[in-house]
């Protein structure tokens, strides 16, 4: 944030020393006069940049978040296929405890990744099915068994690693002072023609009017969609709907 406020203060310094080097010249006092067309066009310029941005990067991140959630419901369905190939008590009790990992990050999880958190349960759950793989145990010339455990295992890191970068989009966000530009940007957009002297009346008021009604609006969806998780494109568990419907399936024998 002091960077942006430097970037500012450098400005205004730029303009008071050229405003006191270049005093020869016509006054400019007028409110459509070439002083306040540049300074309209450049702070509209960017207003639409920092609009643009605040836009374009929770949109990223939101998109980047919704594959990570496939990611990580491909991998539970992987173990699952993996524990398919066990011993049938072995194959049923992590079928079974995928099963359970899933509804969970579902129904308890979720709620929580709006405030930019994962329930440290949901770890546990994950620690005690990768012990519980590595604790299998394997015979002697059982090739089989060690490759379903060594796959079963792959695919618990894939949910670790995928369930990791989960942890990161719920914390993204976009920078502050992004923000705080965007909205004070758009506040001088609708301000710059009172500052530079006019004084609309009447039906000149209205798409003023119309303007700000749709500035303000701007600056909310910017405001809205700032976490992964919550707002206009908030991340849902589709993802992990879908898989918990392919767990009942497997445990069913399909």
């Amino acid at each position: 944030m002091l960077v942006y406020l430097l970037a500012a203060a450098c400005a205004v310094g730029v303009v008071l020393i050229a405003a006191r080097l270049l005093r020869r010249g016509s006054d400019d006092d007028k409110p459509d006069g070439p002083s306040a067309g540049h300074a309209g066009s450049m702070i509209s310029a960017l207003f639409l940049l920092a609009f643009a941005v605040a836009i374009v990067v929770p949109w990223t991140a939101a998109d980047s978040a919704r594959l990570n959630t496939h990611t990580e419901s491909r991998a539970i369905a992987e173990a699952a296929w993996s524990a398919k190939r066990l011993a049938a008590a072995d194959a049923a009790r992590f079928q079974a405890g995928l099963t359970d990992y899933t509804r969970f990050v579902r129904d308890s999880e979720w709620p929580l990744m709006a405030d930019g958190r994962l329930s440290p349960d949901g770890w546990t759950r994950l620690e005690k099915l990768r012990r519980d793989a590595q604790a299998l145990p394997t015979k002697d010339g059982d090739d089989e068994g060690k490759d379903a455990r060594t796959a079963l295992l792959d695919h618990i890191t894939a949910i670790t690693t995928a369930r990791q970068q989960r942890a990161m989009d719920a914390r993204t966000s976009p920078p502050p002072g992004l923000l705080a530009i965007t909205a004070l940007t758009g506040l001088m957009v609708i301000l710059l023609p009172f500052l530079a002297g006019a004084r609309p009346r009447g039906m000149t008021l209205l798409p003023l009017t119309l303007m700000a009604a749709l500035l303000g609006v701007g600056v909310w969806l910017c405001l809205d969609i700032t976490h992964v998780f919550t707002g206009a494109l908030a991340v849902g568990p589709d993802a992990f709907n879908g898989v918990l419907t392919e767990l009942h399936r497997l445990s069913a024998g399909g």
